[in-house]
């Protein structure tokens, strides 16, 4: 049976700070849900009231037919009764413990073979193997990280709860780890929702994606849905939408509308009509007379980057751009184009 998480609740803090949380989230073995957006918006707020280690003032959290919380009915089940693994964002492995015990310590009450087989399972699964008397100051930043989800899944959590997974590890490190972590939690048997306010770790790691800002649940639905089609230009900015501009429809072709932005037109396939916000993404920006919809730029500057350079143009108005690979001149005079499929329009 499908195990569906359903969140509504609100949970205030003294001085006024308030965070609304809001998800309806199926279980599955391959589904990842990010909860994104910037540093205070509320992200380890909602991960701790899931988790029961903060009680909301407001509202109800079930999980299949279980109800963790529900403030009018004065129910609240305690964290280690909901069967939530957790993994906090500095791992909190005992440094006295070694990496077996270290893995098997929610396992207390388990019969001692069966334990000790769990660990030993989980050891195997994350290339731990012959690590199990070490302790954690013996291990590299993605070891422990390893010994740190493994112990959260021995336990055989019905959620996964992850707060802020690679961010005790250097950049290059965590890009290393990005794709290895996502296996291991599509691998892993039971739903996972991760909490980050890394646009690129957010893209490798979920299937859904959870945009929250100042306490508030902005739009919730599949990645590449939310970060290609935003609901409003906050959104649009919080997933790095590198284009939004105001604009108004003046006119139709078909299906395509013709908006303009400043002194530049562009058509995009919507149905909005008068003020609308014009959003795209900097390598959408095509380069070079395409022909009927392009119109003239001046480059102001170029940022060096990689993969993706950062160029910024003066068409009237300013646009970014990130072309790979093509480098362009200080204040060099070229066309743009943006394709229709790639300019997403929003009502004013």
């Amino acid at each position: 049976m499908v195990e569906t998480l359903s969140v509504r609740f609100v949970k205030r803090f003294p001085g006024g700070a308030e965070i609304r949380g809001a998800l309806e989230k199926e279980g599955g073995a391959s589904s990842v849900t990010v909860l994104f957006g910037p540093s205070g918006c509320g992200k380890t707020t909602m991960l701790r009231c899931l988790a029961g280690l903060e009680r909301p003032e407001e509202g109800v959290i079930r999980f299949g037919g279980e109800t963790w919380f529900d403030a009018e009915r004065r129910v609240f089940v305690p964290p280690r009764k909901r069967g939530v693994g957790l993994l906090f964002q500095d791992y909190a492995l005992f440094p006295h413990l070694s990496v077996a015990a270290n893995v098997g310590y929610g396992l207390k009450g388990v019969a001692a073979d069966e334990a000790r087989r769990r660990v030993g399972e989980w050891l195997e699964r994350f290339g731990l193997s012959g690590m199990g008397r070490r302790k954690p100051h013996q291990l590299s930043g993605g070891q422990r990280q390893r010994v740190a989800l493994a112990r959260a899944l021995a336990a055989e959590p019905r959620v996964l709860l992850l707060d802020e997974p690679l961010s005790a590890l250097d950049r290059a490190l965590r890009e290393e780890l990005q794709g290895e972590l996502r296996r291991h939690l599509l691998g892993c048997g039971v739903p996972a929702i991760v909490v980050t306010h890394d646009r690129g770790e957010a893209l490798a790691l979920g299937d859904e994606l959870a945009v929250m800002q100042a306490g508030r649940m902005l739009q919730y639905g599949e990645m590449s849905g939310v970060f290609r089609r935003p609901v409003s230009p906050e959104v649009a900015e919080i997933v790095g939408m590198d284009n939004i501009l105001p604009g108004r429809v003046v006119g139709r072709e078909g299906e395509e509308a013709i908006v303009e932005c400043g002194k530049i037109r562009l058509r995009a396939t919507c149905a909005a009509e008068g003020k609308v916000w014009v959003c795209f993404r900097g390598e959408d920006v095509v380069f070079g007379d395409t022909g009927g919809h392009a119109f003239p730029a001046r480059v102001v500057s170029v940022q060096a980057g990689i993969p993706l350079a950062r160029v910024e143009l003066d068409a009237g108005i300013l646009l970014i751009a990130r072309p790979s690979g093509k480098r362009l001149p200080d204040g060099g005079e070229t066309m743009l184009a943006v394709p229709p499929d790639a300019v997403h329009v929003m009502a004013r």
